[in-house]
C-alpha cells in the first residue's frame, strides 16, 4: 500500500484576486501560500492540486505551470503532491502525461472520463492506456455527478488487479454498496479513498483508507482527528468529530464547490471568495450559514 495517500488529502483551492474591470480574476499566489501553510500546519497528509475543487477546468495551461511551481517551492517536500490531470480525450492525457515536467509530483489523480459517457470497457481502456504512459501512481477517480457515468466496482477491481501503478480510487459515487463491494474485494495494497467529506466517517468505519477533502482546505486540525481517529478505529472520537463538522459540510456544499469552501477561507481570512466564471460567489443566506455553522462547531466567534 502506498501510505504516501493515506489519510487525509486536501483538494486544494486555487485563490483569485478581484478581476479589473471585465477581466479574469488572476491567481492570488500568496493566498495560495497562505492556504498551503494553513494545511500542512494543520496536519494534513497529502495535497492534491488541479483537481475540480482547483478550478482546473477554467485555469490556462501556462497558469496550470506557474500553480504547481509555487505549491511544490512552498512544500519543500513536507507532504506528498498530487497532480490532477484527466479529461474525456483518452490521447490527450496521455499526451500530458507522457510531456508534463512531473519533478516534484509524487501522484497522479484522474477523473473518469466525462461527457463522452463510456461504457465500462472504454472506461477500462481509458485508465489502461493512462497506467501504461504513467511513470508516478495513479488515483482513479469516480464522481458520477459530474462525469454522467458511473465506473462500476467491477471496472474498479479489475483496474486494481491489471495494474500495479494504480494505486487507488478517490470514490465519489455515494453509493456505499458500491464502495463496500471494492472494499471487500480489493486487493492488498489498493486504496480506498473517500471523495465525500460527509461519507468519509462511514467509509473509515467500512475499512477505508482516508479522504480528499474540501473540508480540510478550512479545518485542516479538526478534519485530520476524524480521519486519525477512524483509521485507528476510535469510532466514538471519529464520530464526535463528525457531527462537530456536519452542519458545516452541508452547508459549504449548499450552492456547490468551490463557493462554499472559499467564503469559509474568506472568513478566516486566509483568502479571498474570488471565482471564475461560470462560477459565482454564494448567496447571502448561504454565507451566513457557513458563518454561523463555523461558529457553532467553535472555529470562529460571533
Amino acid at each position: 500500500m502506498d501510505h504516501r495517500f493515506r489519510g487525509l488529502g486536501v483538494a486544494l483551492v486555487t485563490p483569485f484576486r478581484p478581476a479589473t474591470g471585465k477581466g479574469v480574476p488572476p491567481i492570488d499566489y500568496a493566498g495560495l501560500q497562505t492556504v498551503i501553510e494553513h494545511q500542512i500546519n494543520g496536519g494534513i497528509d497529502y495535497l492534491v492540486v488541479m483537481g475540480t475543487t482547483g478550478e482546473s477546468v477554467t485555469i490556462v495551461p501556462e497558469e496550470k505551470q506557474q500553480i504547481l511551481a509555487q505549491v511544490i517551492e512552498v512544500v519543500k517536500n513536507r507532504v506528498p503532491i498530487v497532480l490532477g490531470v484527466g479529461g474525456n480525450n483518452t490521447a490527450e492525457v496521455v499526451h500530458h502525461l507522457e510531456t508534463y515536467d512531473l519533478s516534484g509530483v509524487d501522484g497522479i489523480l484522474s477523473v473518469s472520463p466525462y461527457y463522452n459517457k463510456p461504457t465500462q470497457e472504454g472506461i477500462y481502456q481509458h485508465y489502461k492506456a493512462l497506467a501504461q504512459a504513467s511513470l508516478l501512481p495513479i488515483i482513479l477517480y469516480n464522481v458520477p455527478g459530474r462525469t454522467m457515468s458511473n465506473m462500476a466496482a467491477e471496472t474498479t477491481l479489475r483496474l486494481a488487479r491489471d495494474f500495479e501503478n494504480i494505486v487507488g480510487i478517490k470514490e465519489a459515487s455515494g453509493n456505499l454498496d458500491q464502495i463496500a463491494m471494492i472494499l471487500k474485494h480489493r486487493p492488498k495494497d489498493f486504496l480506498v479513498i473517500s471523495g465525500d467529506d460527509s461519507l468519509t466517517l462511514p467509509i473509515l468505519a467500512l475499512g477505508g483508507d482516508g479522504v480528499i477533502s474540501v473540508v480540510g482546505n478550512a479545518l485542516p486540525a479538526e478534519f485530520a482527528r476524524l480521519v486519525e481517529a477512524g483509521l485507528a478505529g476510535d469510532m466514538p472520537t471519529a464520530r464526535r468529530e463528525h457531527f462537530k463538522l456536519l452542519e458545516f459540510m452541508t452547508a459549504i456544499f449548499a450552492e456547490g464547490n468551490p463557493g462554499g469552501i472559499k467564503e469559509a477561507l474568506r472568513i478566516l481570512g486566509l483568502c479571498g471568495s474570488q471565482l471564475r466564471l461560470p462560477l459565482v460567489n454564494v448567496g447571502e443566506a448561504t454565507a451566513k450559514k457557513i458563518y454561523q455553522t463555523m461558529a457553532d462547531a467553535e472555529v470562529v466567534r460571533l
